[in-house]
């Protein structure tokens, strides 16, 4: 699958406000400063689509992205677990989010990002544990290989999976990427594509079954 076009569409902090579309919704959420918007702007190959900064925690609200003029959509979600929040400030991101994950019925999975520098984080494991508990679908994205060597890589994707299976039967999907190389791109986009076709098939089912209970009621 390739990305013909993508597009900044809005920013909004209420789930009740985001686009009124069927189409799927791919979300992106991490730590502040793991690289969501880098990522964004790699998958998409629009340098300045999703925009980066120097700063964690700039992103504070829900953003979306049209991708293919309205075919599936990314979203790009703040941040978690940036210390120098305020309280006030860190409780309305955690609604932020929690309304978006649990009642946004277009999002299809969830990319969670790690950096994949450095050992399991407790934030992320806790976030992810909390996922598993709400059966929200998700996937893991390595971010920043670029910054190690692959040796160094594999060894500490490996760790990763150690860590997670001590509280997991299945793992996750998992991803390796690298903003500043490109790599792992087509794989992630691939999965999505997949995801893509396996909803055109779920709608197109439900078209079938809608139209022969309508032929059976006699309508």
């Amino acid at each position: 699958m390739e990305i013909r076009k993508a597009e900044y569409l809005i920013s909004n902090a209420k789930v009740k406000m985001c686009p009124d579309t069927d189409a799927p919704e791919y979300a992106f959420i991490g730590r502040s400063n793991v690289g969501k918007s880098s990522l964004i702007n790699m998958l998409s190959r629009r340098k300045g689509l999703a925009k980066t900064s120097q700063t964690p925690g700039k992103t504070l609200l829900i953003n979306h992205f049209k991708i293919n003029d309205g075919e599936w959509y990314i979203v790009d979600l703040p941040g978690y677990g940036y210390a120098r929040r305020g309280m006030k400030q860190r409780d309305e991101i955690r609604r932020i989010i929690e309304d978006y994950v649990l009642e946004r019925a277009q999002m299809i999975t969830l990319f969670v990002l790690v950096d994949i520098r450095h050992e399991p984080q407790k934030i992320d494991l806790e976030f992810m544990q909390w996922l598993g508990e709400e059966q929200v679908p998700f996937a893991i994205v390595f971010t920043k290989a670029d910054k190690i060597g692959p040796r160094v890589a594999d060894a500490n994707v490996a760790a990763y999976k150690k860590t997670l299976l001590k509280q997991w039967e299945e793992l996750p999907p998992m991803f390796v990427t690298s903003a500043e190389k490109g790599s792992g791109r087509d794989e992630l986009l691939g999965y999505i594509d997949e995801l893509n076709r396996e909803c055109e098939e779920a709608k197109k089912y439900e078209q079938s079954q809608e139209e022969s209970h309508d032929i059976s009621a006699g309508v």
